[in-house]
C-alpha cells in the first residue's frame, strides 16, 4: 500500500493497489531493469500515447531502484474488477502446453481472441495492433501470452487493458528472433524476404501492414497508425537522456531504436 508517499505491506484481508518490482536476478544489467522498465512504459505512453499502467520509480534507503506500478484492476471503493491475460483465455497452461506455454502462439492467434472476447473489437484492435508494432521496435522479447490482458469495464463488457511489462529486453538477455511468441506475428509462414530486398530476414513495413490486414484493421487506418512508428520521435531522445539509466546503457537503449527503426524502414 502507498499511504503518504510512504510503501507499506498490506496486512491480511486487505486489498493492496500497487506492485512493487525490485531488480531481477539471473540478467545482464540488472541494476538497470527498473530504470528500462519505466523509461519504455513513458516513450509508450508520451510519444505514441499507448494506454499504460500508471507507474514510477522509488528508491530503497540504499538507493538501489525498484519500479513500482498501479494496478488497474482495482476500480473505485477497492473493488476488483475481473481481468484475463491471454494465456487464460488461450486455455494454455503449463500442465496443459508445457514450460514454454506463454510462447507457444502468435500475434494474429491473440488477435483472433480478442474478436472473440470483445464486442467492440474493432476498436480494441488497432490498440493491439499499436502494442504489436511498439514492441518489435523497442525490442521487447518478452511480449507474451500472459503480458496481454482484457480487462473489465464498469459497464460489464472486456477492453484491452492498459499496456504493463514493457521494456527493451535486449538489454538484459541474449534474443535470437524478433518477436516473444514462437509462431511471431502469423498462424502461419507469412514473410516479405521473397518480396523485397531483405537479405537480413527482418520483420520490415510491409510484414506489418500484411499483419495488419490479417487481422481485418482498414488500410487507411494500418497506415495512420505505422506513421509514427516510421518515423524519428525526438521525444525519444530526450526521454532516454533524461531516464535514470547509466549512461552506457542509455547509448545501448538508443542504439536498440535506431537499428529496429532502419528495419522497419526497409524497403
Amino acid at each position: 500500500m502507498l499511504e503518504k508517499n510512504n510503501l507499506r505491506l498490506t496486512e491480511e484481508k486487505e486489498q493492496g493497489t500497487y506492485i512493487l518490482k525490485p531488480k531481477p536476478h539471473g540478467l545482464r544489467k540488472i541494476s538497470m531493469a527498473p530504470a528500462n522498465e519505466h523509461l519504455t512504459m513513458h516513450i509508450a505512453n508520451q510519444v505514441y500515447k499507448i494506454n499504460t499502467a500508471e507507474n514510477g520509480l522509488i528508491f530503497f534507503s540504499n538507493g538501489e531502484p525498484a519500479y513500482i506500478t498501479k494496478r488497474f484492476d482495482i476500480g473505485e471503493h477497492g473493488i476488483k474488477l475481473a481481468k484475463e491475460d491471454f494465456a487464460s483465455l488461450a486455455q494454455k497452461t503449463e500442465e496443459n502446453a508445457g514450460h514454454n506455454f506463454k510462447y507457444a502462439y502468435s500475434y494474429e492467434g491473440i488477435a483472433d481472441l480478442i474478436k472473440k472476447y470483445v464486442g467492440a473489437w474493432k476498436i480494441e484492435m488497432e490498440k493491439f495492433y499499436s502494442l504489436v508494432v511498439f514492441n518489435f521496435l523497442y525490442s521487447n522479447g518478452d511480449a507474451h501470452l500472459k503480458n496481454f490482458s482484457l480487462l473489465e469495464t464498469k459497464n460489464g463488457d472486456y477492453v484491452l487493458s492498459p499496456a504493463y511489462d514493457l521494456m527493451d529486453t535486449r538489454i538484459h538477455v541474449e534474443e535470437d528472433g524478433f518477436f516473444a511468441l514462437d509462431n511471431e506475428l502469423f498462424k502461419e509462414w507469412h514473410w516479405s524476404d521473397f518480396r523485397i530486398n531483405n537479405t537480413d530476414h527482418h520483420p520490415c513495413k510491409e510484414d506489418f501492414i500484411e499483419f495488419g490486414k490479417t487481422i481485418e484493421i482498414n488500410e487507411q487506418r494500418i497506415n495512420k497508425i505505422l506513421e509514427p512508428f516510421l518515423t524519428i520521435q525526438k521525444k525519444v531522445g530526450v526521454l532516454i537522456k533524461n531516464s535514470f539509466l547509466d549512461e552506457d546503457t542509455k547509448s545501448q537503449y538508443l542504439t536498440h531504436y535506431n537499428d529496429r527503426l532502419k528495419m522497419l524502414n526497409s524497403k
